[in-house]
């Protein structure tokens, strides 16, 4: 039986390279799947008339050859069936009103757990910070009781350095939601480099982005967001906390909350 050299392995092996150490930008990562967004609540246009909304679709590349895992959560929560997670434990809570909440909360998962998965429909946009990140995806009701999906992998050439980009934060912590980059192409956020999973990029809907981009949102003068090139605590970073849902005292808990409720009314595959 004839073996190939180790030096034709590599000259076959070295396009397939030469290709991957040329990738720099995640507009170069090859789309493998489509996903779409309907949203409901988003002003009509820039000039943020809160009085005036109109159903608008975004459309995502999913990067499934460079982000499988994280990819194949995504698509599973835009599905009918949604994704398969287990209620967490019930929280043993100090105040009886709370716990009362409590127990509501997972006893409506536990009607659910084996019958439904976790779907963005009627998820929020809860966080815009002009030009820096998007954040959507997050769950309210029966859902909030699920376990956090864990996304891991990811190939880190791909960074947040084109208008558009969309990644999930590493780990747990960041819920079930994804970021939107609306920033300035070729200029890299390198938090969420650091933090986050590239997992695709918006390749229809960029208009529905900037007007996203541009919303109003709630801004306490007490805190101190340092944006590209700076820090970002843990928290701000995190998936909403149910400590907000308790009344905590946190600013952070509102800070750059849209003002008017922005909603993912449907969702699917293409």
């Amino acid at each position: 039986m004839h073996c190939p050299s180790f030096h034709q392995s590599f000259r076959q092996l070295l396009p397939m390279l030469q290709r991957q150490s040329c990738r720099t930008s995640s507009s170069d990562a090859q789309i493998t799947s489509k996903i779409f967004l309907q949203l409901k609540g988003l002003p009509t246009d820039e000039s943020n008339d809160l009085n005036e909304f109109s159903e608008d679709i975004i459309t995502i590349g999913l990067f499934e050859n460079d982000a499988p895992q994280a990819s194949s959560i995504l698509k599973q929560l835009v599905s009918k069936d949604g994704y398969k997670t287990k209620c967490k434990p019930k929280e043993v809570r100090t105040l009886q009103r709370e716990q009362l909440e409590a127990n509501k909360v997972y006893n409506s998962c536990m009607e659910t757990q084996d019958t439904k998965g976790v779907t963005y429909d009627l998820s929020t946009v809860w966080r815009v910070v002009k030009g820096e990140r998007i954040d959507v995806g997050a769950v309210s009701g029966k859902f909030v009781a699920r376990e956090n999906p864990v996304f891991a992998g990811g190939n880190n050439k791909l960074k947040h350095d084109v208008e558009g980009v969309v990644s999930v934060r590493k780990g747990s912590d960041g819920g079930f939601g994804f970021v939107i980059y609306p920033g300035t192409s070729g200029i890299t956020n390198a938090d969420l480099d650091e933090d986050n999973i590239v997992v695709g990029r918006v390749i229809d809907g960029m208009d529905v982005v900037r007007r996203l981009n541009q919303i109003p949102v709630i801004q306490s003068a007490g805190l101190n967001y340092k944006g590209l090139g700076g820090s970002t605590s843990s928290k701000r970073s995190a998936a909403p906390s149910r400590a907000c849902r308790y009344g905590s005292k946190e600013l952070y808990c509102n800070e750059f909350k849209p003002l008017k409720k922005v909603l993912i009314q449907k969702t699917g595959t293409l």
